[in-house]
């Protein structure tokens, strides 16, 4: 007897979101679930270049002592692929993606991670949690700042501190553990996890065949509201027998299943230099349909004007005076064109003063903590707007420096500011400036705390 693992996969675009930025794949070997972020469609390129290129173990598969490197190899790998990405077009700069993911050694697993996607595990009715979230939230709940439930109402809990994003280096988070006949593995975008209690996922986790519990969880999110993109893949680790011909009596499907943007053709268009895997089915939610052709109806016959004929001459000043009628009220037709076009124009015109008005307004309203010069010599600085610019102009600007060197902060706190910390408002981004003043001094003291410039680990 042999193990092997029974898969399902399903991504929605939920009922918020115009576009699918996660993306999914499951096959015999491997499970991968990437949320991507950037805007500019960036992030489901980011997602669908991370499925492509760890999916690439499939066809190069590393030795089982090698996995774990393989693994960490295939992440910074996924770096460099965005990297190049980016390169390509650079305004795709500020795209990234999670990755999580398994591979399958029959009776272990190899674990990857990296962001807050999530991976769970069903064993003998007991559910747990596999991968520990890289988010500003969970590690103020593991200092022990926030409780969980805090952290599902705070307003920074989307903020990642860790993710693949083709420019700062990252380390993943990877581990071996045992597999078992009857383990069932749960792998999921925060679309899920974000809107579903732990509680919640482990009762429905245990319920049904793996295509049938994927569907069960997907349709339970989008019952919720689904305001983020949704993504799950479940295995199933089954036993099965293996014919005297070497071929299993099992029906699992040969092919894998890619689902998200991984499996859209036209996010693998805009990715030519990506080797995609083979897809065993469609993606429901994919918008791959062929355009529709426009074009109207043809162009109506024109009369013919016949300059030969001879009329009378009364019918000809008869014509001639309905000619001249109707110039006059071609004449004023023209007046009136004029007229509605000029006020469409000014109308136009009112209503982009109006946004730029409400846009200055918003940006007003804006605040966020930030470096002023290079992260690794600047200083502190609270700033009023959004970071970026638009069409060269600064969508900032420096409210107060602090003048406290980021150099000064734990590196922990130097990562948030370079990466900037949003505030609610001025009153917020000065309380932010103060904790950040406080740390600072403490690793000042005698003997520094850890995560301090210095500090003994």
């Amino acid at each position: 007897m042999s193990l092997q693992l029974r898969y399902a996969a399903r991504s929605d675009v939920g009922l918020i979101r115009r576009g699918n930025e996660d993306s999914g794949y499951a096959s015999s070997r491997m499970l991968l679930v990437a949320d991507g972020m950037g805007g500019h469609a960036a992030g489901e390129l980011a997602s669908a270049s991370a499925i492509a290129t760890v999916a690439d173990l499939e066809l190069h598969p590393p030795q089982a002592t090698e996995v774990l490197s393989a693994l960490a190899d295939a992440i910074d790998d996924v770096g460099l692929a965005i990297g190049g990405v980016i390169a390509a077009d650079p305004e795709l700069t500020g795209m990234g993606t999670t990755v999580t993911g398994i591979y399958w050694l029959e009776d272990r697993i190899a674990l990857v991670h990296v962001g807050d996607s999530r991976a769970y595990l069903l064993r003998e009715g007991e559910c747990a949690q596999l991968t520990h979230d890289h988010t500003y939230v969970q590690a103020l709940i593991d200092g022990g700042s926030i409780t969980q439930a805090d952290a599902a109402l705070h307003p920074k809990r989307s903020l990642l501190m860790r993710a693949v994003d083709g420019i700062n280096p990252v380390e993943a988070d990877l581990s071996m553990r045992e597999a078992r006949v009857g383990d069932r593995y749960l792998l999921c975008s925060d679309g899920l996890s974000g809107i579903l209690s732990f509680e919640e996922i482990a009762e429905r986790l245990g319920q049904g065949d793996p295509t049938g519990c994927v569907t069960a969880l997907v349709d339970l999110a989008l019952e919720r509201g689904a305001p983020d993109n949704v993504t799950v893949v479940i295995a199933d680790v089954v036993e099965f027998e293996e014919l005297a011909t070497g071929v299993s009596d099992d029906d699992a499907p040969v092919l894998p299943v890619v689902v998200g943007a991984a499996g859209e053709p036209r996010v693998r268009l805009r990715l030519p230099n990506m080797h995609f895997p083979d897809d065993a089915q469609l993606d429901p939610d994919r918008p791959d349909a062929p355009p529709r052709v426009a074009g109207g109806p043809p162009t109506a016959p024109q009369a013919l004007i016949d300059s030969e004929l001879v009329v009378p001459a009364a019918e000809r000043a008869y014509r001639e005076s309905i000619a001249e009628v109707a110039k006059a009220g071609q004449r004023r037709q023209r007046r009136r064109t004029a007229l509605i076009s000029v006020t469409a124009i000014a109308l136009v015109l009112l209503a982009i003063a109006s946004g730029l008005l409400l846009a200055r307004s918003w940006l007003n309203s804006q605040w966020y903590v930030g470096v002023k010069g290079n992260p690794g010599t600047g200083t502190v600085a609270v700033y009023n707007g959004v970071p970026g610019t638009l069409i060269g102009i600064p969508l900032s600007a420096i409210a107060t420096d602090t003048s406290l060197s980021v150099g000064e902060l734990p590196l922990f706190d130097q990562e948030l500011v370079s990466k900037t910390i949003p505030a609610g408002d001025a009153a917020d981004a000065e309380r932010i400036v103060i904790e950040l003043q406080s740390r600072a001094a403490s690793c000042q003291n005698l003997i520094p705390p850890p995560g301090c410039p210095g500090a003994t680990s």
